[in-house]
């Protein structure tokens, strides 16, 4: 037996006009362009610093140039993911911002009571974990330019280089888990809503025909 679901099944606000978007999702339209830009820029001088790199190595450069552009190639591509997780994450809330503000302009235009979905356990933790996952990788896109700096100033061995260079990596795969989990979240967010504004219109279209 298949029991349909209602609007009492859904934490929701009341209000008697439609809602504008709320923080996270106003940043998002103000964000997600330049952090997609960001990307773009980031993958590109990653590209630019591989090549260069690559041509040390094939014209046998010094070794601690090599070694500390490896981190630099490192810095910059990460720099990249960070920035386009951002951008993927910021797009998201500005798809939450365009239902909530849609779904409220639909259902003030029939002339209803405008309910609106509160932001669902799922939305806080999507914020919190992107907000996680960009300072884990940030923090490792930093220490990679101080490695790379120590190598060219000559001042670590090359063992606390190794030893560093794991550290980050595994810190750097730990971001990239927490904001892939992030986005996951937000997805599952869209469709909460979705679900949630299919089962107002049809309340709507209920109580039209019915009346």
């Amino acid at each position: 037996m298949t029991t349909a679901t209602t609007i009492s099944d859904f934490a929701v606000q009341t209000t008697q006009s439609a809602p504008d978007r709320n923080l996270p999702q106003k940043a998002g339209v103000l964000l997600w362009r330049p952090m997609f830009a960001m990307a773009l820029m980031g993958f590109v001088v990653a590209f630019a610093l591989a090549v260069i790199r690559a041509d040390m190595i094939s014209s046998g450069d010094d070794p601690t140039q090599i070694a500390a552009y490896g981190q630099y190639v490192t810095a910059a591509m990460f720099f990249g993911f960070a920035a386009v997780f951002s951008a993927i994450s910021f797009a998201i809330t500005t798809i939450l911002g365009q239902f909530r503000v849609g779904g409220g302009s639909v259902q003030e235009a029939a002339q209803e009571t405008v309910k609106t979905l509160k932001m669902p356990t799922t939305a806080k933790a999507f914020i919190v974990l992107m907000a996680m996952g960009m300072m884990i990788i940030l923090a490792p896109v930093v220490a990679h330019l101080v490695v790379g700096q120590a190598i060219t100033d000559g001042r670590w061995t090359p063992s606390k280089i190794e030893q560093w260079t794991i550290w980050l990596e595994a810190a750097r795969r730990i971001g990239l888990v927490i904001y892939l989990f992030a986005i996951t979240l937000g997805l599952i967010t869209i469709a909460t809503v979705i679900r949630y504004q299919t089962v107002r219109i049809r309340e709507i279209a209920a109580s039209r025909t019915s009346g």
